[in-house]
């Protein structure tokens, strides 16, 4: 039982190789669906959702209070969804948006520029010429997103478990890398793993219910202990209490709940 992103450029075949791999592991293969949960969870349409992904970095800034009011909605959507586990997610940065959970098994599928560059001509119907700009432009805007949010770089091998190149390898090649490395002893959930994502759930959510405030918090959660970080002010210290005893009825998974003002948030917070 293990969670699986993978990570790709456009016309890399990496929604091909998920839905293959969640096919022959039995798992459940999502992408969209995280937006659509986003949508109607926090009432945002989803065309605003799409259009942030494709548009990203500077659409994001256009919600009420930009990034970090995005980020909490998708992330505690997409976290809903891998609590599961058996779960193979291609959207954007899912290695990224679920940080921290030890059984996820991150994977990186490349494929040559000319190959990506003729799957694009055939599917679209459009020129070479066309087609390059079109890959070579959404492969920057991907890139931007990343280094927008996360200060790094989504081509860097090093955030991942397996990267696989499509072309020697072929698309079954990669499909079988892929399964045997989910079988592994290190992707496996554990207890401990379970907890973990369980409280990310729950700090997430956490996280989420404070996005429309002004004051920007960062949030933790160990097994069901929530802590929340502020540099705002006593008056908004005491909105934060209120606000958190609210939350301790509303949002399952919260056994106790603080906020701390003035004190560095560590640095696993969300």
């Amino acid at each position: 039982m293990a969670i699986i992103t993978i990570s790709r450029g456009s016309y890399s075949k990496g929604k091909e190789a998920a839905e293959k791999v969640a096919a022959r592991l039995g798992y459940e293969c999502i992408s969209r669906e995280v937006l659509l949960d986003a949508s109607e969870r926090f009432d945002i349409p989803e065309v605003r959702l799409i259009r942030a992904i494709h548009d990203a970095p500077s659409i994001l800034d256009r919600f009420s209070h930009g990034k970090p009011a995005f980020m909490a909605y998708i992330r505690c959507a997409l976290l809903r969804r891998a609590q599961k586990d058996n779960v193979v997610y291609h959207g954007l940065a899912g290695h990224l948006l679920l940080k921290g959970i030890p059984h996820v098994l991150k994977v990186r599928i490349i494929a040559n520029l000319e190959d990506r560059v003729k799957s694009e001509m055939s599917r679209e119907k459009i020129s070479e010429e066309e087609a390059r700009s079109l890959i070579l432009r959404d492969d920057q805007e991907r890139r931007k997103w990343t280094r927008s949010l996360y200060g790094l770089d989504p081509w860097d091998s090093a955030l991942y478990d397996l990267v696989l190149h499509i072309h020697k390898l072929t698309m079954d090649d990669s499909v079988a890398f892929i399964c045997e490395a989910a079988k592994l002893k290190q992707f496996q959930a554990t207890p401990e793993a379970r907890q973990k994502i369980d409280d990310l759930v729950t700090a997430c959510e956490v996280k989420a219910a404070l996005a429309n405030e002004t004051v920007d918090v960062s949030v933790t959660c160990e097994f069901g202990n929530v802590l929340i970080y502020t540099k705002s002010g006593e008056r908004m210290q005491h909105k934060l209490q209120e606000m958190a005893r609210k939350m301790a009825q509303e949002i399952n998974g919260i056994h106790h709940i603080e906020v701390h003002s003035g004190v560095p948030a560590p640095a696993h917070a969300i």
